[in-house]
């Protein structure tokens, strides 16, 4: 990653995974699972955590809302996607409340990469962004 890209990362209030992410670290995470137990392992860790509040789940449609209280207050989404039986893709939107200043000095790009720490501890880990030529 450049130093430019570095320096958007910690002038931003916002951090999203997405599979072809130009930073390896941010990109979509796949675990051998089904979604079901995806989203059941990340409810676990939500509720586990006294810094997470859950917000809505929507089973159908795999998403989490929560609201973080860790440090800084922030709302995150996690969307539980089923690729193929028994592999499952997970991603992570964190938008941080800024008051004086419109960026969180890279608080929302830790988030995602805690949040993908404790998965990795609970979760078969494949790869990441293995589907961006699809």
């Amino acid at each position: 990653m450049s130093m430019f890209e570095k320096m958007k990362n910690l002038l931003a209030n916002h951090c999203e995974t997405q599979e072809d992410h130009q930073d390896e670290q941010l990109r979509s995470r796949y675990y051998k699972t089904t979604a079901a137990n995806a989203l059941k392992t990340v409810k676990e860790i939500i509720e586990k955590s006294p810094h997470f509040e859950l917000l809505s789940i929507s089973e159908e449609r795999g998403e989490l809302s929560v609201a973080v209280s860790k440090g800084k207050k922030a709302f995150m989404v996690i969307t539980v996607i089923s690729v193929r039986p028994f592999e499952t893709a997970i991603d992570f939107s964190v938008t941080t409340e800024t008051k004086l200043l419109p960026f969180d000095f890279g608080f929302s790009r830790n988030v995602v990469l805690d949040m993908y720490q404790k998965l990795d501890q609970h979760l078969t880990y494949i790869g990441s962004g293995i589907n961006a030529d699809m």
